[in-house]
């Protein structure tokens, strides 16, 4: 009962959480005429945040377990890194993307060759692997568009995320503990 009572007086923590997610999200789609580092610099916003919710969370409910403040120290450390070097940040992001695509499909092409004579459909196998490196290769060719894509899969699960967070924050503060 002390437990949902601790969790039940902080749940403003998770709706600010879920709220600072919401609005990075929507301006991910909002504006999508902004620069990709005015996004990257949203994202560093929008991290900063959600690190330092979530390590005033594990400094006020002694007992949490050390995740809570790893996870919060690396969101605070991924968002200076993007407000120091956004175009770093963005471009980084996108050719890691690249670069496992490539490989991907150099791999999937390889293993169609190793096992063709068991696959039946090797044929679709070879197709996937060549369609993964030419992914890749269109990300290196145009990181911008590649990286404008990445910000609007990023703004829609964010999204997503505040407002499981937001109904979870009113859901906790509307809970009342069950007798024991």
């Amino acid at each position: 009962m002390i437990e949902l009572t601790t969790r039940k007086r902080d749940w403003w923590l998770l709706a600010i959480r879920g709220l600072a997610a919401i609005l990075f999200g929507l301006a991910a789609f909002v504006w999508p005429g902004l620069t990709l580092e005015v996004l990257v610099l949203l994202f560093a916003a929008y991290v900063l945040v959600d690190g330092i919710v979530a390590i005033a969370a594990f400094i006020r409910r002694p007992g949490q377990p050390l995740s809570m403040l790893v996870g919060g120290a690396v969101s605070i450390v991924a968002g200076v890194i993007a407000v120091l070097f956004p175009g770093i940040a963005a471009l980084s992001v996108v050719v890691l993307i690249a670069a496992w695509a490539i490989l991907t499909g150099i791999a999937e092409i390889a293993l169609t060759f190793r096992l063709h004579e068991r696959l039946a459909v090797e044929l679709l196998w070879v197709l996937a692997g060549i369609a993964s490196i030419l992914f890749g290769i269109v990300l290196i060719v145009f990181p911008a568009a590649g990286a404008l894509a990445l910000i609007w899969f990023i703004g829609a699960y964010a999204l997503f995320l505040g407002v499981l967070f937001v109904i979870l924050g009113f859901s906790l503060r509307a809970a009342t503990p069950r007798p024991v």
